[in-house]
């Protein structure tokens, strides 16, 4: 190609828009075109090969396909950190779809006509389900724990266990977030044991003192931790909070919301209610993992340090938005109605084993002679009660797992599965009923490429 033959911003718009897989805005598409003529350009002029339209899908491809879209998870991984978390319950999307299409009474008094009180009604949501005096929710957890470390304690002395110095997804950092809140880190015990010597040597001069529940890993062998009753004890005799991070958000260990015992996965589990119980003056953790809602960090405990945490500056810039609010008030109606079902994270997690084995032999069969039923795992998921396994069926599909995964991630819809041991595996509690038929038609159009 000569710099003559390069194409016209717009005959080019039109062949990239005509590529694509998935359609983008006009004004996107020509922007990219007018990049990728300029970059062609400049290659061209040094005497080198250049092709707009190649380096205008190389920009646009990734675009297109990381554009928000629906994927099946057949991973198995009920709350998929990659895939959004939590699906929410069908109530909270419906009613937030609902209500984000209009105006609502998120800060006004619909009795007096006056402003109202933000976020009263989740407040009391959360205050009867969990037992706490006040609640406040915030944009996520790490952010519901910078707040609380910033009003309670910026500028002071926090002891935390060595051993609960944790680094979760994306990097992040505990020492990090304590720094930004403007609080010292005092490390007490060491990175396997802990005692509440170790805690009461540090106590003087502390502002609080913070236990943090791990996530993604856990500590076995030679260990030793304080409970939470032990260090609300230490920390109501000195007279300063003690912060909880329970991280995941199980509302209460007896999961009144199921039928039937607690699931045995959940026996180590810190539930939100018993940790107040146990003496934790607040108590946080997240809205999208085990609480099955949207992405939010929620904060319970005593009313004064509650409101000390709501009046700190830092609240305002970390408050969730109507529509995220309205969806977690659609989730914990569902908590306080007993309808643990509705949830999709409890629904998918406490699946009948049976019912799962039928649909997985169902779609064995229709895939044929290179599938077949195996006994496998399913897991929680997102850091949340790290190591636990629930038995779960899975299809396993022969064939060269790489190329099989390729082909399902590229699909419509696409298709996360999983590889293992050189195979590709499809975990269907974590899949819709309604989509074994879509995964089936996928698989057999792979299998035949």
């Amino acid at each position: 190609m000569e710099l003559r033959d390069l194409p016209s911003v717009d005959s080019l718009a039109d062949d990239l828009a005509a590529r694509l897989p998935y359609p983008l805005p006009a004004p996107l598409v020509i922007a990219v075109a007018r990049q990728a003529i300029d970059q062609a350009r400049q290659v061209l002029v040094t005497g080198a090969e250049a092709d707009p339209v190649s380096i205008g899908i190389d920009t646009l491809r990734p675009l297109a396909t990381s554009r928000p879209r629906r994927v099946l998870n057949a991973t198995g991984v009920i709350l998929h950190t990659n895939l959004g978390r939590a699906p929410l319950p069908a109530q909270a999307s419906a009613t937030a779809a609902d209500l984000a299409g209009g105006y609502t009474n998120l800060e006004i008094d619909l009795e007096t006509g006056a402003r109202g009180g933000r976020g009263s009604y989740v407040s009391r949501l959360l205050e009867t389900l969990t037992g706490a005096q006040s609640a406040l929710v915030v944009n996520n957890n790490a952010g519901a724990l910078l707040l609380s470390l910033a009003a309670l304690a910026g500028g002071r002395r926090v002891l935390v266990s060595r051993g609960e110095l944790i680094e979760i997804g994306g990097s992040f950092r505990l020492p990090d977030l304590m720094e930004s809140s403007g609080a010292t880190l005092v490390e007490v015990g060491t990175t396997n044991r802990t005692r509440l010597a170790d805690y009461k040597s540090a106590l003087e001069g502390a502002a609080a003192i913070l236990k943090v529940h791990p996530s993604n890993y856990r500590l076995e062998g030679f260990t030793e931790e304080v409970g939470y009753g032990d260090l609300g004890e230490l920390a109501a005799k000195a007279g300063v909070p003690f912060i909880a991070d329970v991280g995941s958000g199980l509302l209460d260990s007896r999961t009144p919301w199921l039928e039937g015992a607690p699931p045995s996965w959940l026996s180590a589990e810190p539930g939100v209610r018993q940790t107040l119980e146990l003496g934790a003056s607040i108590v946080l953790f997240s809205g999208d993992k085990l609480l099955g809602g949207p992405q939010a960090g929620i904060v319970v405990g005593e009313a004064d340090y509650v409101n000390t945490i709501r009046r700190h500056p830092m609240a305002r810039a970390l408050r969730v938005d109507g529509t995220t609010q309205t969806s977690l008030v659609a989730t914990l109606e569902a908590y306080a109605a007993g309808d643990g079902r509705s949830i999709p994270f409890w629904a998918m997690a406490t699946m009948d084993r049976g019912a799962l084995g039928a649909r997985s032999a169902a779609m064995a069969d229709a895939i044929g002679a290179a599938a077949s039923v195996i006994e496998s795992h399913s897991v929680p998921g997102a850091g949340s009660v790290p190591g636990e396994m629930i038995p779960s069926p899975a299809v396993r599909v022969s064939g060269d797992a790489d190329t099989l995964w390729r082909a399902l991630i590229a699909a419509t819809p696409p298709v996360l599965a999983r590889r293992h041991h050189g195979h590709l595996e499809i975990d269907l509690r974590t899949i819709p009923p309604g989509d074994d038929k879509s995964i089936i038609r996928l698989l057999a159009s792979a299998l035949d490429a």
